[in-house]
Order: C-alpha cells, then structure tokens, then sequence
C-alpha cells in the first residue's frame, strides 16, 4: 500500500515536471518562430496542457478500458469548468466570498472525485 502511495506521488511529480517542460519550451520554440503571445497562449500551451491527459486517455484505450478513457475526458471537463466558474467569483466579488465559494468547489469536486475513484475499484 505505501508503495502504491509513493509510486503515484513519484509519478504525479514526473507528470508536473514533465508537463511543465513541455509547455515552456513549446511557447519558446513558438515565440522563436514569430507567432504572438496570444496565440502561444491559446493553442501550444493548450496542447501541453491537456497532452497528459491525451497520452492516458490513448494508452486507456489501447488497453481495453474505454471507461477510464471517457472518465478522464468528463473529469477534465468538469475540473476546467469548475476552475473557470471559481475564477469568475474571485475577480468580481471580495476575497473572503470567493474564498467560500472556491472552497465548496474543491470540496465537491473531491468527493466527486473520490466517488469516481471508488466506483472504478
């Protein structure tokens, strides 16, 4: 059980690191060739964001678990849109709202979270 702990603590710091490189030198190499900020921002930052989740979803897949590669796709989904519908509060009411609102959107997510886990185990 501790070692399960410890690999996915192992990987989950591989994926940050992993994913952050990716993303920095994608917007370097996009800056070098002449495209805009705001384009690097939207499209190959995009891309390295969701990469992780792409590798996963297409190895899920080739596996035969469909399933988990659906999950991953809701997941994100839900994970942005909550992300968004918390940024919202916080740049157009005070901090201490926005903190309460943000709070019970981490605290659902995470039982909704933990619920997906559990039912896939």
């Amino acid at each position: 059980m501790t070692l399960s702990f410890l690999a996915l603590a192992g990987g989950l710091l591989l994926l940050l690191i992993a994913a952050s490189a990716l993303v920095r030198g994608s917007a370097a190499l996009a800056l070098r060739f002449g495209l805009s900020p705001l384009v690097v921002g939207l499209t190959v930052v995009a891309f390295g964001t969701s990469a992780p989740e792409l590798v996963v979803s297409v190895q899920a897949t080739r596996s035969g678990a469909g399933g988990i590669a659906a999950g991953n796709v809701v997941g994100s989904t839900i994970a942005n849109v909550g992300l968004i519908l918390a940024l919202v509060p916080m740049m157009r009411t005070g901090l201490r709202i926005a903190r309460l609102e943000a709070g019970l959107l981490l605290f659902a997510y995470g039982v909704y979270t933990g619920h997906l886990l559990l039912q896939h185990t």
